[in-house]
């Protein structure tokens, strides 16, 4: 299992691409398999107009476009982008002990980025490290910053909030000094040392990761860079392509003035028509001075005479570049310039990884691969595309009673595009081919369509010899098979269809009653039970029973405790099974309390592998804090993930009370037990409950 490590940007013009290159680059060098994962791309920023915008193209095949994001979300669906993002990040982790993540960058036309990480962090149930520059705020502006920052994951006692990292510490101001300051304009003030003494870093929880001064030679851009942000005319290429710009003047004075800004590195820029410039630059270069490169503004090119002049110190490699604007507007378009790193510049990446890795923390980094679990928390988005992904290496066939519901048709057409599971759907064929039109739905050709009258008649002497020895005779069979719940539990049970789901017009009963007496209980099954999948913000929690048994007894508690535990591990959750009641260990007496204390001790026996602690309060169960006082020494308390609930209605009230007052998506009931996998839904449940439901129905189908 790959730990998930997410930088995620505190503001603008943090460097985060760069801190991200370093943290992989300093990774390599403690020996740690790493990979650099970037779930959405985004556009260049140094883009003045449409034509460069075509080679913004995603990183790599496991990015998707920004664009795409949007739309999808302007769409309402933003759960289908975040289990993209988890199948990529899964796809491209498995090859890596540790996977860093880059988070998307605020600009004034993306400001929801920060939204947008705090979700992706929550899908990719990825560890968060905060990227932060202090710009000019003091020490206690930027303490300030970073809390608030913090907030939107939770605070600096989040857990999954693990530190930050400075970057650019001791920047010149952008608006003071321009893209890059002249040699001597500014001093460093702030020693490195004050960042280790902030209040804010004192939390165990909460560490300062690395402290990267900045340095004008990780910034300086090649006059390439440059010209190609401008879409410059070039004059004379020069070495354009190696030659870098560290600091710029714009010179309109007398040459004889102009002898101070003549510098190595320097980017001269001067209106076009300005022959004395032109020539004074030229002679300085031909005299050994290596200047970055001369940029004329206002469109005006030296005449032939003048070129001919300079002809030597263009040889010498000056770059000269063209732009149509006056020195006014070509000045904005370069304080605009973002020193963003090029794919194709090697030589500063290599050198920015470098200066990054190594004001890392070395500690932090000693301990990175330290306490990865095998089995992790699952975020909703990464339990629904675990649930997709196994139901589609099962590729089972799954009936639909109900299929002339508008919410049904939609989410079979969708199971079978996507590949979920096949479907088939009982119902007059006509009527739902009139509905799907009707509605826009795209059926699928795969999508098995099935009128009830044609095939019913197979059906009434096997349900007669099933039910032969309650009396079914030939008349009540045609009667009950007149039901099509009681026909798709027939076709189940002759191995005709993989598994059932139904729920959405009948009632649980209705469903239920004929897989009861048809179907019955697994052979090593005592009774049928159910179980809730709850999503969470953060992780997926098991509820049970919730559906089904309304006053269980201690042993058919104990039953449904080993059901639910199993049914979590199939689906990839950690079992930790905490059994509900009123009372946190011997804190409260009565025979309820004592139920749940004899099955917990049954459970023990039975299953000594499942981890159960019981009784346990709901809040002992869930919150560490209140597990440490309440159940210090409990394996379960304060990290539970399967709750068992005393009776019905203990554990219909808590699941319909956490659903609707946290909106939680809940998925079920899945019924366990059963010899066959049937599975109700709720009257009211939405077409994405039905999608996942009958992936969950598959699923149990490959697991019996």
């Amino acid at each position: 299992m790959s730990r998930k490590i997410m930088l995620i940007p505190v503001g603008f013009g943090v460097g985060l691409t760069s801190v991200a290159l370093g943290l992989v680059h300093a990774c390599q060098q403690q020996g740690i398999k790493v990979g650099h994962f970037k779930p959405i791309s985004q556009p260049s920023r140094n883009v003045l107009s449409n034509k460069n915008k075509a080679s913004n193209q995603p990183e790599n095949d496991n990015s998707i476009s920004f664009s795409y994001v949007e739309e999808k979300m302007g769409d309402g669906q933003h759960d289908v982008v975040l289990e993209q993002l988890v199948e990529n990040c899964d796809k491209f982790s498995k090859h890596h002990d540790v996977t860093i993540i880059e988070g998307l960058i605020p600009t004034t036309r993306q400001p929801y980025a920060g939204r947008i990480n705090r979700d992706v962090a929550g899908a990719l149930s990825a560890e968060i490290v905060l990227v932060a520059s202090p710009d000019t705020d003091t020490i206690d502006e930027f303490e300030d910053r970073i809390e608030v920052s913090a907030q939107t994951f939770g605070g600096i006692k989040n857990k999954k909030l693990i530190g930050c990292i400075i970057n650019k510490i001791n920047a010149p101001d952008k608006e003071e000094f321009g893209l890059l300051p002249r040699e001597n304009e500014y001093v460093n003030q702030t020693k490195e040392d004050t960042w280790h003494q902030l209040a804010i870093f004192n939390n165990h929880n909460f560490d300062l990761l690395g402290t990267i001064p900045w340095e004008i030679d990780l910034i300086a851009p090649r006059v390439a860079d440059i010209s190609q942000y401008l879409e410059a005319d070039v004059i004379n290429s020069g070495d354009i392509e190696h030659r870098r710009i560290r600091s710029i003047s714009f010179c309109a004075r007398s040459a004889e003035n102009l002898m101070s800004h003549l510098q190595p590195g320097r980017l001269i820029v001067t209106p076009g028509d300005r022959t004395d410039i032109i020539i004074a630059t030229c002679l300085s270069a031909l005299n050994g001075t290596k200047l970055a490169a001369l940029l004329l503004t206002n469109g005006y090119q030296p005449n032939a005479q003048v070129m001919l002049l300079c002809e030597q110190a263009l040889k010498s490699g000056l770059p000269v570049l063209s732009v149509p604007w006056d020195t006014w507007q070509t000045s904005r378009h370069l304080l605009n310039f973002n020193p963003e790193i090029p794919i194709d510049d090697i030589q500063r990446h290599d050198k920015v990884k470098q200066f990054v890795a190594d004001n890392i923390s070395s500690t932090w980094l000693e301990h990175l691969t330290e306490n990865v679990s095998e089995l992790e928390k699952f975020s909703p988005p990464a339990f629904r595309h675990k649930l997709t992904e196994l139901a589609r290496q099962a590729n089972k066939l799954i009936v639909l009673p109900e299929g002339t519901d508008v919410r049904t048709i939609k989410a079979a057409a969708i199971c079978v595009e996507r590949k979920i599971a096949r479907c088939q759907l009982l119902g007059d064929k006509e009527t739902i081919l009139t509905i799907a039109k009707q509605q826009g739905i795209n059926l699928p050709p795969e999508l098995i369509i099935t009128d009830p009258n044609n095939i019913k008649g197979n059906y009434v002497a096997p349900l007669i010899e099933l039910r032969k020895h309650k009396g079914m005779t030939e008349v009540v069979a045609k009667q009950e098979l007149n039901d099509n719940v009681v026909l798709a539990t027939m076709m189940l049970q002759l191995g005709q269809v993989d598994g059932l789901v139904s729920g959405a017009v009948n009632t649980t009963a209705n469903t239920i009653r004929p897989a009861l007496q048809l179907i019955k209980t697994a052979p090593d099954s005592n009774l049928v039970s159910s179980v809730f999948f709850m999503l969470l913000p953060d992780q997926v929690l098991v509820y049970g029973d919730c559906a089904i048994n309304p006053e269980p007894n201690a042993e058919q508690l104990a039953d449904i405790a080993i059901q639910s535990a199993d049914s979590a591990k199939s689906f990839g959750i950690d079992p930790k099974v905490a059994m509900i009641s009123y009372s946190t260990g011997s804190s409260g007496k009565g025979a309820d309390v004592e139920k749940v204390t004899q099955a917990t001790a049954i459970v023990k026996d039975k299953r000594p592998d499942i981890v159960i602690d019981g009784p346990l309060q709901y809040d002992a169960a869930i919150m560490e804090n209140v597990a440490k006082k309440k159940a210090p020494d409990s394996p379960v308390a304060g990290q539970a993930t399967v709750f068992v609930f005393p009776d019905l209605n203990t554990g219909n009230t808590t699941y319909k009370a956490v659903q609707r007052s946290a909106d939680v998506v809940s998925i079920g009931p899945m019924l366990q037990g059963m010899n066959k996998p049937v599975n109700d839904l709720s009257r009211g449940a939405l077409v994405d409950d039905i999608v996942y439901t009958i992936a969950l129905t598959a699923i149990q189908v490959k697991n019996t």
